[in-house]
């Protein structure tokens, strides 16, 4: 029986010209090679991943800046699964200088997040699904 997909989440800005600034722009093309990665390592035991990307509106930004370029994997952030730090910093373009969302871990801060980082949460998440998956089946038989 196949599991169900792990799913990542990610949520930015865009703007009525459907443009998002250069620090989400980056982190979509981190999340693509991580999806990657993640696809063909685990498709032998039957685990997927799926991306969903969520546009905040101007408005909704404009709420709560922090919720740009979010990732959330199996319904928990980032953060979470790597014991980081949020922050934020002056952004650009469509964010104009609002504060964006940074991550911190081990003293360094990313404004961008790096595949290496989104893979490190998806194997924690994948092994997580793994053992959940394995302890229900163990507890049956």
């Amino acid at each position: 029986m196949a599991m169900q997909p792990v799913t990542i989440i990610w949520q930015r800005l865009v703007d009525e010209q459907g443009r998002t600034c250069d620090r989400c722009g980056a982190t979509e093309q981190e999340l693509i090679k991580a999806l990657r990665f993640l696809t063909k390592a685990f498709a032998p035991v039957g685990l997927s991943f799926t991306l969903e990307q969520e546009a905040l509106s101007p408005a909704e930004f404009a709420q709560d800046p922090l919720r740009s370029n979010r990732i959330l994997i199996d319904g928990r952030g980032l953060e979470e699964w790597l014991g980081a730090e949020v922050g934020q910093s002056p952004c650009c373009g469509p964010c104009g200088d609002s504060p964006c969302r940074t991550l911190t871990l081990d003293q360094r801060v990313y404004e961008t997040i790096p595949a290496e980082l989104i893979i490190q949460a998806g194997l924690k998440a994948a092994y997580a699904r793994a053992t959940q998956a394995g302890g229900a089946a163990g507890a049956r038989g």
